[in-house]
């Protein structure tokens, strides 16, 4: 089993950064979703 979690992290570590720019970006437009509405 552990061999398999290597080969899938060696398989997919080109994408691995922009799948982490992906979720980063996602909260920061959940928590100015969030904070909107006490702006007004």
């Amino acid at each position: 089993m552990l061999t398999q979690i290597k080969s899938a992290f060696s398989r997919s570590q080109a994408t691995l950064l922009q799948d982490a720019a992906g979720v980063a970006s996602l909260v920061v437009i959940l928590m100015v979703a969030l904070h909107l509405p006490v702006g007004f």
